[in-house]
């Protein structure tokens, strides 16, 4: 949703610096493409990493990709992906100047994202138990335990630094909620909630990268 192009110079929401809030709008957005631009590269030389060396040892990597939790691993997934919805809604809601509505799903999005940090928490605390935490320590009943130290590794770079992502979206959502309940957002400018939606709705999509990557590639054996 747009923001209208026709507001008043005197717009308490336009910056000086623009001419009217389409303006403002379409500079906003332009930035924020760009943001994720860098995060995708960020995320794609581990993603690069990391199927490079499950190509080089696929039967450790498997083995290792075998221990991890798959029902909560689906569980975070389904999580995820309703938590996009109540953000998508969230949007919509704020270009049709609903602001119960608007507060009601920023608040579900963030419980959704606190209950996928929780899970990934408790699959951390598995490893630890397991003694898959890289380093010194680290313990592997199945081929070349060098090799699985190495799968860890990348799977708790990767997952950790998603993680931290979802921190500082839960972040972002906090300050959303408190603009949306002192009236800050309306029909004509609402751009902060939609950059904050394409922030959310891209560390979603690096999650459905991320799960069938760790979780289900050689699960059949």
């Amino acid at each position: 949703m747009h923001d209208d192009k026709t507001a008043s110079p005197y717009e308490p929401a336009l910056k000086h610096h623009f001419d009217d809030l389409g303006q403002q709008h379409e500079a906003a957005m332009l930035g924020m493409w760009l943001f994720l631009g860098t995060e995708l590269l960020f995320f794609g030389g581990l993603f690069t990493a990391y199927m490079l060396y499950r190509v080089w040892y696929p039967e450790t990597f498997g083995a290792a990709s075998r221990t991890l939790d798959i029902t909560l691993g689906a569980v975070n997934t389904m999580v995820l992906i309703t938590s996009s919805l109540t953000m998508a809604l969230a949007v919509h809601a704020a270009a049709t100047d609903e602001r119960r509505k608007l507060m009601a799903f920023l608040a579900a999005t963030m419980v959704l994202g606190a209950v996928f940090l929780g899970i990934k928490g408790i699959e951390y605390h598995h490893k630890f138990v397991e003694h898959h935490i890289p380093g010194f320590g680290f313990q592997f009943e199945g081929p070349a335990p060098e090799r699985a130290n190495l799968f860890f590794s990348l799977y708790f770079a990767m997952t950790g630094l998603h993680a931290l992502h979802m921190i500082i979206g839960l972040g972002i959502m906090t300050v959303m909620l408190i603009m949306a309940w002192r009236g800050r957002f309306s029909a004509r400018w609402h751009t902060p909630i939609e950059i904050s939606g394409l922030y959310w709705h891209f560390v979603d999509i690096v999650w459905i990268f991320l799960f069938p990557l760790l979780y289900l590639v050689d699960r059949h054996r």
